[in-house]
Protein backbone atom coordinates (compact mmCIF):
# COMPACT_ATOMS: atom_id res chain seq x y z
CA UNK A 1 0.00 0.00 0.00
CA UNK A 2 1.31 3.43 -0.94
CA UNK A 3 2.48 5.62 1.93
CA UNK A 4 -0.20 8.15 2.79
CA UNK A 5 0.54 11.89 2.77
CA UNK A 6 -1.22 15.23 2.24
CA UNK A 7 -1.39 14.83 -1.55
CA UNK A 8 -2.91 11.34 -1.60
CA UNK A 9 -4.89 11.01 1.64
CA UNK A 10 -8.36 11.79 0.31
CA UNK A 11 -10.40 8.77 -0.61
CA UNK A 12 -12.75 8.45 -3.55
CA UNK A 13 -14.70 5.32 -4.35
CA UNK A 14 -15.17 5.53 -8.13
CA UNK A 15 -18.25 3.31 -8.28
CA UNK A 16 -19.97 5.54 -5.71
CA UNK A 17 -18.59 9.00 -6.40
CA UNK A 18 -18.59 8.82 -10.19
CA UNK A 19 -20.69 5.96 -11.53
CA UNK A 20 -23.62 6.17 -9.10
CA UNK A 21 -23.97 9.93 -9.43
CA UNK A 22 -23.56 9.73 -13.23
CA UNK A 23 -26.38 7.16 -13.44
CA UNK A 24 -28.61 9.24 -11.19
CA UNK A 25 -27.89 12.31 -13.31
CA UNK A 26 -28.80 10.36 -16.47
CA UNK A 27 -32.05 9.14 -14.91
CA UNK A 28 -33.04 12.66 -13.84
CA UNK A 29 -31.95 14.23 -17.13
CA UNK A 30 -33.71 11.63 -19.26
CA UNK A 31 -36.89 11.84 -17.23
CA UNK A 32 -36.93 15.65 -17.47
CA UNK A 33 -36.55 15.45 -21.26
CA UNK A 34 -39.29 12.79 -21.54
CA UNK A 35 -41.56 14.75 -19.19
CA UNK A 36 -41.09 17.93 -21.23
CA UNK A 37 -41.76 16.13 -24.54
CA UNK A 38 -44.87 14.48 -23.12
CA UNK A 39 -46.08 17.77 -21.67
CA UNK A 40 -45.67 19.70 -24.94
CA UNK A 41 -47.25 17.06 -27.18
CA UNK A 42 -50.13 15.93 -24.99
CA UNK A 43 -50.87 15.62 -21.33
CA UNK A 44 -51.37 11.88 -21.69
CA UNK A 45 -48.38 9.80 -20.76
CA UNK A 46 -47.02 12.16 -18.11
CA UNK A 47 -47.28 9.59 -15.33
CA UNK A 48 -44.31 7.45 -16.37
CA UNK A 49 -41.80 10.29 -16.85
CA UNK A 50 -43.05 11.94 -13.65
CA UNK A 51 -42.48 8.70 -11.74
CA UNK A 52 -39.00 8.31 -13.22
CA UNK A 53 -38.21 11.88 -12.23
CA UNK A 54 -39.38 11.17 -8.67
CA UNK A 55 -37.32 7.96 -8.62
CA UNK A 56 -34.25 9.86 -9.83
CA UNK A 57 -34.68 12.60 -7.23
CA UNK A 58 -35.25 9.98 -4.52
CA UNK A 59 -32.06 8.16 -5.54
CA UNK A 60 -30.16 11.45 -5.47
CA UNK A 61 -31.40 12.20 -1.95
CA UNK A 62 -30.62 8.65 -0.80
CA UNK A 63 -27.06 8.80 -2.15
CA UNK A 64 -26.50 12.27 -0.71
CA UNK A 65 -27.79 11.41 2.76
CA UNK A 66 -26.08 8.00 2.86
CA UNK A 67 -22.76 9.76 2.35
CA UNK A 68 -23.65 12.61 4.71
CA UNK A 69 -24.72 10.28 7.54
CA UNK A 70 -21.59 8.14 7.16
CA UNK A 71 -19.37 11.22 7.35
CA UNK A 72 -21.19 12.54 10.45
CA UNK A 73 -20.73 9.19 12.21
CA UNK A 74 -17.07 9.16 11.22
CA UNK A 75 -16.63 12.74 12.50
CA UNK A 76 -18.00 11.70 15.90
CA UNK A 77 -15.64 8.74 16.03
CA UNK A 78 -12.66 10.92 15.05
CA UNK A 79 -13.54 13.48 17.74
CA UNK A 80 -13.70 10.76 20.39
CA UNK A 81 -10.48 9.08 19.22
CA UNK A 82 -8.49 12.30 19.10
CA UNK A 83 -9.89 13.46 22.43
CA UNK A 84 -8.79 10.16 23.99
CA UNK A 85 -5.40 10.40 22.30
CA UNK A 86 -4.87 13.93 23.63
CA UNK A 87 -6.06 12.88 27.10
CA UNK A 88 -3.65 9.94 27.21
CA UNK A 89 -0.76 12.23 26.28
CA UNK A 90 -1.62 15.25 28.46
CA UNK A 91 -4.22 14.25 31.03
CA UNK A 92 -6.55 16.89 29.58
CA UNK A 93 -9.23 16.92 26.91
CA UNK A 94 -8.77 18.71 23.59
CA UNK A 95 -9.46 22.44 23.69
CA UNK A 96 -13.15 23.05 23.10
CA UNK A 97 -12.19 25.88 20.71
CA UNK A 98 -11.00 23.33 18.13
CA UNK A 99 -13.49 22.93 15.31
CA UNK A 100 -14.41 19.55 13.88
CA UNK A 101 -12.39 20.36 10.76
CA UNK A 102 -9.31 21.12 12.85
CA UNK A 103 -9.70 17.85 14.78
CA UNK A 104 -10.02 15.96 11.49
CA UNK A 105 -6.79 17.57 10.32
CA UNK A 106 -5.02 16.66 13.56
CA UNK A 107 -5.85 12.96 13.23
CA UNK A 108 -3.06 12.58 10.68
CA UNK A 109 -0.37 13.99 13.01
CA UNK A 110 2.06 11.54 14.56
CA UNK A 111 2.10 11.26 18.35
CA UNK A 112 5.32 13.26 18.71
CA UNK A 113 3.81 16.36 17.04
CA UNK A 114 0.12 15.95 17.87
CA UNK A 115 -0.03 17.88 21.16
CA UNK A 116 2.02 20.85 19.95
CA UNK A 117 0.10 21.01 16.68
CA UNK A 118 -3.24 20.90 18.52
CA UNK A 119 -2.17 23.84 20.67
CA UNK A 120 -0.85 25.72 17.65
CA UNK A 121 -4.12 25.08 15.79
CA UNK A 122 -6.06 26.76 18.62
CA UNK A 123 -3.62 29.64 19.06
CA UNK A 124 -3.39 30.47 15.34
CA UNK A 125 -6.92 29.35 14.40
CA UNK A 126 -5.43 27.15 11.68
CA UNK A 127 -7.58 25.74 8.88
CA UNK A 128 -7.84 21.98 8.39
CA UNK A 129 -5.69 22.09 5.26
CA UNK A 130 -3.04 24.20 7.02
CA UNK A 131 -2.90 21.69 9.87
CA UNK A 132 -2.43 18.84 7.40
CA UNK A 133 0.31 20.75 5.57
CA UNK A 134 2.12 21.41 8.86
CA UNK A 135 2.38 17.70 9.70
CA UNK A 136 5.94 16.43 9.40
CA UNK A 137 5.35 12.72 10.19
CA UNK A 138 2.08 11.62 8.60
CA UNK A 139 0.00 9.04 10.48
CA UNK A 140 -1.98 7.17 7.84
CA UNK A 141 -5.69 6.46 8.17
CA UNK A 142 -6.77 3.60 5.90
CA UNK A 143 -10.13 3.05 7.62
CA UNK A 144 -12.00 6.09 6.31
CA UNK A 145 -15.35 5.83 4.57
Amino acid sequence: MEEQNFKNHSRLVPMFHYVTFAFITLIIGGSIIKFYKSYTTSLYGLLTPALFLLIGLTLLLLAWYARSFALKAQDRAIRAEENLRFFVMTGKLLDSKLSMGQIIGLRFASDNEFVDLARKAVAENMKQSDIKKAIQNWKADHNRV
